[in-house]
């Protein structure tokens, strides 16, 4: 693909919230939330209507969206798992092609330190920094999550935070994700009954605020160079815990909240898996009324502030003259069900789980034809990296033995494009010690498995029976179809489909296509001297 921009040097803004639904920005629907700067990005370039995360969960789904690769392929299928030394991620990718890619946030990823160790590998070598921080230099590496018990001592957002006069001892805790009330006493942030309080930190020290200021440092020092940039902006937001500072905590009443989808025929004969965690604590808290009635208006108020951030970065980028060589893609690593199916977090496959906003801007003149359309095709959170490696001019053709996403340029271009995925693939790993326990399930046998066709989605569980939900008649997935005697055949056949994808895992990564076929069969064992099979001299002659 070639890029007519402005400038040969293409950089790309990489737009990452955490636990944002996709049906939570105005520009997809959501009837009280106003985010009038996401959708002038919208405007910008092309909203795409079915992105699916291959993990519904944060840390395999961001592996698999650093990697391209399903979660199958890097094995990263939990929080905390390290991808293996051999995984490929984003910065492997750009920087033989001169781009310093750097994150400002959260990754969520974690090194194979005892990989390194047996390979007597120095993590701590600057050179190694790539991969020790899943190919990005940590300009400002952040994971969102600091309490007491877990706090880094040299956290770069507690030291900002002491800078501006909040002494706490971990003001991360004690000011940014604590809320204060009407007579100044601290509230427990972590507390769903809270959550209508304000954050006991001002807007402008917020995670999201430092975030995008960090975020404007990192260009506006990578734009002094010759050489392209790609930034992740990873914002910690709207994840729990459900605080946002004023007065985003007030914008937004229990009127404002969408109807909860759920219905408590899902509890007749729900599906063991499903009703587990139904049944955990958490679920059954998120599920009440009086907790969603709190929690909801906060998460939009941290979804409205990022919208006012993403204004913010706009008109940075336009003044610093960068909208006409950069590319900005913005969307989420898995949603929130915020009490729809009586469950809290992610993890299942409902669409509020696993589905997310994506929204893409090409600064090319190529684009300009696709711009403010929608696309209804079915996309793969591992489409981002094979994007970002097309725009950038990478080859794609020699990285096709690894990476399993497809590049978007194509459909930011308005291109024709022959065949495109007839259906989205997801994976968990449904394992809990209390689920493992009661049904005597080894943790290596607790994996589920999605794959949506456009109308029915076919969830295959080890050891449970299956899933299936019609999503055209049934957009809120209600109905569990996965015993059905008037769907086995769909069941079957999506099951076939899920069996053939398994089958066709791009898992020998250590050599690229055209050396497997260049180093087979019996011309190649005759240029190494190797005659396998002949009989006499005609036999060679023949071949």
């Amino acid at each position: 693909m070639t890029n007519n921009t402005a400038d040969s040097k293409k950089n790309i803004l990489f737009i990452m919230c955490d636990q944002l639904r996709y049906d939570y920005l105005s520009c997809y629907g959501h009837p009280t939330i106003d985010t009038p700067n996401i959708d002038r990005l919208a405007s910008m370039g092309m909203r795409f209507e079915h992105a699916y995360v291959q993990a519904p969960q944060c840390g395999p789904s961001r592996a698999c969206i650093y990697t391209g690769r399903y979660m199958t392929s890097h094995g990263s299928n939990w929080n905390r798992i390290p991808l293996a030394p051999n995984e490929k991620t984003i910065g492997d990718y750009l920087k033989p092609l001169g781009y310093r890619t750097a994150v400002v946030g959260k990754t969520h990823m974690k090194p194979d330190l005892e990989s390194y160790a047996r390979l007597n590998i120095d993590a701590k070598d600057p050179n190694l920094e790539l991969a020790v921080h899943a190919g990005f230099e940590p300009f400002e590496r952040d994971d969102g999550l600091n309490p007491d018990p877990i706090v880094q001592a040299n956290l770069g957002y507690n030291q900002h935070l002491r800078s501006k006069g909040y002494a706490s001892q971990n003001p991360w805790q004690e000011n940014a994700n604590n809320a204060v009330d009407e007579a100044g006493k601290i509230k427990n942030g972590w507390l769903m009954e809270n959550s209508h309080l304000p954050a006991n930190v001002k807007e402008e020290d917020s995670e999201t605020a430092y975030m995008t200021k960090r975020g404007m440092e990192f260009i506006d020092e990578a734009s002094k160079d010759e050489a392209p940039w790609c930034l992740h902006l990873s914002y910690i937001k709207p994840h729990w815990p459900y605080i946002a500072p004023a007065p985003y905590h007030a914008m937004y009443s229990k009127e404002d909240v969408i109807p909860v989808q759920r219905s408590e025929t899902e509890k007749d004969s729900a599906h063991p898996v499903f009703a587990h965690f139904m049944a955990k604590a958490d679920s059954q808290t998120m599920a009440r009324k009086e907790a969603r009635a709190k929690a909801i208006p906060a998460y939009m108020g941290l979804i409205k502030q990022i919208d006012d951030h993403i204004g913010n970065l706009l008109s940075y980028l336009e003044e610093k003259d960068l909208l006409s060589n950069t590319m900005i893609v913005f969307t989420s690593d898995h949603g929130d069900y915020l009490g729809d199916h009586f469950l809290i977090e992610k993890l299942l496959f409902h669409d509020v789980s696993v589905r997310v906003p994506l929204i893409i801007y090409d600064p090319s003149k190529d684009a300009d034809e696709a711009r403010a359309t929608t696309c209804s095709d079915l996309i793969e959170s591992i489409d981002l990296l094979p994007t970002f490696l097309d725009f950038a001019g990478g080859d794609l053709k020699a990285q096709d033995h690894r990476l399993e996403g497809k590049s978007l340029l194509p459909h930011l271009r308005a291109e024709k494009i022959e065949t495109w995925r007839d259906s989205a693939i997801a994976e968990i790993d449904f394992h809990t010690p209390e689920l493992a326990k009661q049904y005597n399930l080894p943790d290596t046998e607790c994996r589920a498995y999605m794959i949506f066709n456009g109308r029915y989605k076919y969830i295959l569980f080890d050891h449970f029976r299956p899933q299936l939900f019609d999503l055209e008649n049934d957009s809120t997935e209600i109905n569990d179809l996965g015993e059905s005697p008037n769907h086995a055949e769909i069941r079957a056949e999506l099951h076939e489909k899920l069996f053939t994808w398994l089958r066709r895992r791009k898992t020998r990564t250590t050599v690229d296509n055209e050396w497997f076929y260049t180093k087979k069969g019996p011309k190649f064992e005759r240029q190494i001297g190797m005659y396998i099979g002949y009989y006499d001299e005609k036999d060679l002659e023949r071949n």
